[in-house]
């Protein structure tokens, strides 16, 4: 298995010759060209740093090979954006689905986003967990009933603390630990987090890798 970390929270994970696209968004260079090159794109929610409902909804309206699976919140917004009949599937998710990608296993899980602020309403969220091995959270720390081999982290965002990021790697107590979501920190912030926090000589069992966008790690 391999995983290809793109900018923000969207990374590709393949697995001989079936492969995922998840999260393409507004945060993501060249989002556009990763749609057009995806069968199978899973998108977490609706936020525009997840998925850019124009580009996904031209391409579902003008491809029949295309598969997109997401909260059904996301699957409206798609279906209102699609100019005609799809060509493409859409498809709607919720914790507990499970379906496969050719060979490889995709496993929902979660609700809802994480809270901002009191006044701002929280959106649906799912995570999913690929291939048995790899987990990617969307914008929440709820931690999935599974096994996580590889975790998805967001180390940035109005949601987000690192005392949360810290307790939700030892709640899951994967084995690898990988960063995403992380255009809301600079490179001196990224670094701090890694090296101070989500680290073995620190408060985790394992170390945040910064994969830099376009670069890929075998799984």
């Amino acid at each position: 298995m391999k995983i290809t970390k793109h900018g923000h929270s969207c990374v590709v994970i393949q697995e001989g010759a079936n492969a995922v696209l998840i999260d393409p968004g507004a945060f993501t260079p060249g989002a556009g060209e990763l749609i057009a090159a995806a069968t199978t794109i899973l998108v977490t929610h609706e936020h525009l740093d997840h998925v850019d409902v124009e580009a996904v909804a031209a391409a579902l309206a003008s491809r029949s090979d295309l598969t997109v699976c997401a909260p059904q919140a996301v699957v409206a917004l798609l279906r209102d954006a699609t100019p005609g009949a799809l060509a493409g599937a859409l498809n709607a998710v919720a914790a507990g689905d499970r379906f496969s990608v050719g060979d490889l296993s995709v496993e929902v899980y979660g609700e809802v986003h994480s809270p901002i602020h009191p006044d701002i309403p929280q959106c649906a969220n799912v995570g999913y967990l690929v291939g048995g091995r790899v987990f990617h959270p969307g914008d929440s720390i709820q931690v999935p009933d599974a096994v996580v081999e590889v975790l998805l982290l967001p180390t940035s965002g109005p949601w987000y603390s690192t005392g949360q990021a810290i307790d939700y790697v030892r709640a899951i107590n994967p084995r690898r630990c990988i960063q995403i979501h992380e255009s809301f920190a600079s490179e001196m912030g990224q670094n701090s987090l890694a090296l101070r926090f989500i680290n073995p000589e620190a408060f985790t069992e394992v170390a945040l890798e910064l994969v830099p966008p376009g670069e890929s790690r075998d799984l």
